[in-house]
């Protein structure tokens, strides 16, 4: 009940912030805007249309988790209101999942409203549901969890300016580690190749969660590709929260 408590105090909070709105309306744009793109592109106007508009989605939806999530522990300890909730019968863990679950609900009802304009600008143009897109769509919610909890684990250490920068610096390699594979395929055995191999493993790769280009090209995917994002989706954000939560008890409020 504690959780649900500052979960949805949280929401409230959440909701009310302009900038949600700010970047729900140039995700919007971008959406809108993609049909001029497509005219100006060779090539499948309505799948330019998919592409890009999935895309905005994703990128303004992991804006959102970024700008949002790296402010929820440093408001309460700017607004010292953090010194009344340690101080009342709430542990640190419970306080920092109904932060996490708050933000998430608020970006599950963005990811929501962008996808309805998304979808009513797809049908615009074909005149069919594309149901398919949902699946994109989905995975592109499970890669925001994950972005927020990573924004929630510097929120706890950082002040908001850094943990933006670190945040976005994470979604970034996130989607470019698949390079270090070809990295690792033209080093010549030794340490240095060691190395990369550790950190290519240890890098999350965000693009578990892209399905975008096979669901605009209509390419079939094994459904224990599906399996294999959701566990690794699942067991990463786990982990990072996890160690949110230990960083968050060794602070002192006191």
């Amino acid at each position: 009940m504690k959780i649900k408590a500052i979960a949805f105090n949280t929401f409230k909070e959440a909701i009310r912030d302009r900038i949600l709105y700010l970047l729900l309306f140039f995700a919007a744009v971008c959406i809108i805007f993609s049909r001029l793109l497509a005219l100006l592109t060779v090539g499948d106007k309505v799948k330019i249309i998919k592409d890009v508009g999935l895309t905005s989605i994703s990128l303004f939806g992991a804006l959102m988790a970024i700008l949002m999530g790296t402010g929820l522990v440093f408001k309460e300890i700017d607004k010292k209101t953090i010194y009344t909730i340690v101080s009342k019968p709430i542990h640190r863990y419970q306080f920092l999942l109904g932060k996490f679950f708050g933000l998430i609900f608020t970006l599950f009802i963005m990811l929501l409203l962008m996808s309805f304009i998304f979808l009513a600008w797809v049908f615009f143009h074909t005149f069919t549901i594309e149901w398919e897109m949902f699946v994109a769509i989905l995975f592109i919610f499970f890669e925001l969890c994950l972005v927020t909890s990573v924004a929630l684990l510097f929120s706890c250490f950082s002040t908001p300016i850094l943990s933006s920068i670190f945040s976005l610096a994470f979604y970034v390699i996130g989607h470019t580690a698949w390079g270090l594979e070809t990295l690792i395929k033209k080093i010549p055995p030794g340490m240095g190749k060691t190395l990369v191999q550790a950190l290519y493993h240890f890098i999350p790769d965000l693009e578990n969660f892209n399905f975008k280009t096979e669901i605009v090209q209509h390419l079939d995917i094994p459904s224990e590709v599906f399996l294999y994002s959701i566990l690794y989706g699942f067991f990463y954000t786990l982990f990072v929260l996890i160690i949110a939560v230990l960083v968050f008890r060794k602070r002192d409020f006191i």
